[in-house]
């Protein structure tokens, strides 16, 4: 079996799989481009994930995906337990989100994203049995300092501490869902400021772990998928992200129970999530956001910016590119 790491000598660094990827995120973020603002959120969805799927298959490596677009039968293309790649190089777990936030593409708003997530064969946690997840995610001055058990106020006071930063300069980033009023006011209590998300539970995750955002921290019941792959990019920017899985009913709670995932208020810390430090993520924006900008099309040319972040080096690298539009539009 060869890994990722075993992958890392100098003659195939993991670094080239890393930079294969991004082509797949770069077809999707562009095919989308025809549906921005106009509403067709599975239009947009459709065209992503064809064009992420053509690029995948001759990605050298031999992927599994653990987090994709659903069960076989609900999704053609892209679904969990399908192979990807062309079945040589490092034998790897893949998560995959063709547009990370539909919804704000169809919108025409900020934050969407294309985004695909690699680790090491059986090291990602496969949580698709129950969909929600409860999270917590802080840049590297949380670790150690937060814990997603302690009241948010506390969790707000200790981490403008580590930082040396008055509360009330402090910014916490949520998903705006009538389940998160409460949790709204209590941020607004303890003196620090919020930043509502109409969605893009990923690209809120990594502007709050990286050091020059303007978010501190990011909280709340989103996605357990998304949960896994912002984990993978929280490796490589050495930040704190832990998760509780959130059972909509009994019914998924026994789904979740079944599938061997530990509930009732049980935290799965970054570990737990994806093992080690051997992770690849890469995102290439859809629409503007605080994380990269969006595609654009500027007379014959489509031009797409994207961020590589590896676990194993803790880099984060962007990547600007000019398309020729006669070639995908």
């Amino acid at each position: 079996m060869v890994s990722l790491t075993g992958d890392m000598s100098p003659l195939h660094p993991d670094r080239n799989l890393a930079l294969e990827l991004v082509r797949a995120t770069e077809a999707a973020s562009i095919r989308a481009v025809p549906f921005i603002g106009r509403g067709a959120k599975e239009e947009a969805d459709g065209a992503a994930v064809d064009a992420m799927r053509a690029f995948l298959t001759t990605v050298n490596f031999d992927g599994t995906i653990v987090i994709g677009e659903g069960e076989k039968d609900n999704a053609p293309m892209l679904f969990n337990g399908e192979g990807v790649g062309n079945g040589r190089g490092p034998q790897c777990d893949v998560a995959v989100d063709p547009i990370d936030g539909t919804s704000l593409t169809a919108a025409g708003r900020n934050n969407a994203l294309s985004v695909i997530a690699v680790a090491d064969r059986g090291s990602m946690l496969d949580a698709s049995s129950v969909f929600y997840m409860d999270k917590l995610v802080t840049g590297p001055a949380g670790v150690g300092v937060v814990d997603i058990r302690l009241p948010i106020g506390e969790n707000i006071r200790r981490l403008a501490e580590a930082l040396d930063k008055p509360v009330d300069e402090m910014v916490v980033s949520v998903l705006h869902r009538p389940r998160h009023e409460k949790l709204i006011e209590e941020i607004r209590a303890a003196g620090a400021g919020t930043r509502l998300m109409s969605d893009g539970d990923v690209a809120g995750g990594i502007n709050a772990a990286r050091h020059n955002a303007r978010t501190d921290m990011c909280v709340g019941v989103g996605g357990s998928p998304e949960g896994i792959v912002t984990a993978c990019a929280i490796k490589a920017l050495g930040g704190h992200i832990q998760g509780r899985l959130w059972p909509r009913d009994d019914d998924e709670k026994q789904k979740g129970i079944d599938a061997g995932l530990k509930l009732e208020g049980h935290v799965y810390e970054a570990d737990d999530l994806v093992k080690g430090k051997n992770t690849i993520f890469v995102a290439t924006g859809v629409t503007d956001g605080q994380l990269v900008a969006g595609v654009r099309r500027e007379g014959g040319y489509v031009y797409t910016e994207s961020v590589v972040l590896r676990g194993a080096s803790g880099t984060l690298r962007r990547i600007s590119s000019e398309h020729l539009t006669s070639k995908w539009l």
